[in-house]
């Protein structure tokens, strides 16, 4: 793999937003902050149509992360009323949360995959359904009462589930409209059920989303009404796109990069090491929740260090790696409320 978006990269070093910058002839990189994240911001890509613009992603929904956005924007030569098209890659808060306030200052359409859609324009007694299932869900994995009290209607995902939807579905292989442009939508499931990337062959680059990162592998979780095999999924969908003619990557968080293959290569490295380290931690403690199977396992940071939502991501990732161990045969569940996992023989 080799660093393409050089002065990303050294931002990213450098812990401060990266450039505004012209990628291609008529397609633009602006940096939208994520308020107190560790992830810092996400990349929202805009392509000029003739008489407007349309972008991929739209940023968290805050003050500070629309302003960067019109600035952004601005600095490309465009202002939030030329925005014909938000196509969002995912349904999750920093990609999806400022969608609407676009469509509403624009009259742009939204677009994003219908199996995302189905989990957003909820109301709040539906979205209080899902948070108590989450809570239940929670809970089974052995998770302290405290951190599955703190999963509330207030959180930042539950308030996007009561946004309002998209305007169209953009479905696999679907060439989305954009005069000018050939691109077209490619459907990775996994970090969420409709994950979109976006390739443009002609400009031989792939919009990655949060499919496929430079640095780090994307959070894979079990989530209740979501994908039931999500890493499983993933993996699937990270081999459909390891040959797509990309000379260059362009993901929404980090920085560009080209050698998808070999990145590829390397998520799926880092997968099948990380079953066998989940693996060998059931067999050096057989008997034990998820939950205490997650506290074992090395992370980015200690784990006793992470916030509260941090860590009920972390243990969303690890019981995705443990259905995929249970499928496979390599490990089993026993108990009821809270299943206990043991080695399989």
């Amino acid at each position: 793999m080799e660093i393409s978006g050089v002065r990303q990269h050294a931002a990213w070093r450098e812990k401060v937003l990266p450039p505004v910058e012209r990628v291609r002839d008529g397609l633009w990189s602006i940096p939208v902050p994520i308020p107190d994240s560790p992830l810092r911001y996400v990349l929202v890509h805009a392509f000029e149509l003739p008489g407007g613009v349309a972008i991929v992603d739209a940023g968290w929904d805050s003050e500070d992360s629309w302003q960067a956005l019109v600035a952004g924007l601005a600095e490309a030569g465009h202002w939030i009323g030329d925005v014909r098209a938000v196509l969002v890659t995912h349904m999750h808060p920093d990609h999806f949360g400022l969608a609407g306030r676009v469509r509403a200052e624009s009259g742009a359409w939204v677009g994003m995959h219908s199996a995302d859609a189905a989990l957003v324009g909820r109301d709040e007694s539906v979205v209080g359904e899902l948070l108590a299932e989450s809570r239940a869900h929670l809970a089974a994995t052995g998770a302290p009462d405290a951190v599955v009290a703190g999963f509330g209607i207030g959180s930042p995902g539950a308030r996007n589930l009561m946004k309002s939807g998209p305007d169209r579905f953009l479905e696999d292989g679907e060439r989305v409209d954009l005069p000018g442009w050939n691109l077209r939508a490619v459907w990775t499931p996994g970090h969420t059920p409709g994950h979109l990337c976006f390739h443009e062959a002609e400009l031989g680059v792939l919009l990655s989303g949060d499919h496929v990162l430079p640095r780090i592998s994307p959070n894979i979780s079990v989530q209740p009404r979501q994908l039931p095999d999500p890493l499983g999924t993933y993996l699937r969908s990270l081999r459909a796109v390891a040959d797509i003619d990309a000379g260059e990557v362009l993901p929404a968080h980090e920085y560009r990069f080209r050698g998808l293959r070999d990145r590829v290569d390397d998520l799926l490295t880092h997968h099948g090491e990380r079953l066998a380290e989940i693996e060998k931690a059931v067999f050096d403690r057989p008997g034990s929740t998820c939950w205490e199977l997650t506290t074992r396992l090395g992370w980015s940071r200690p784990f006793e260090e992470m916030r509260e939502f941090q860590m009920r991501l972390a243990v969303g990732e690890s019981l995705a790696h443990l259905l995929v161990l249970e499928s496979g045969g390599r490990v089993r569940r026993g108990g009821e409320a809270v299943p206990l996992w043991w080695p399989a023989r």
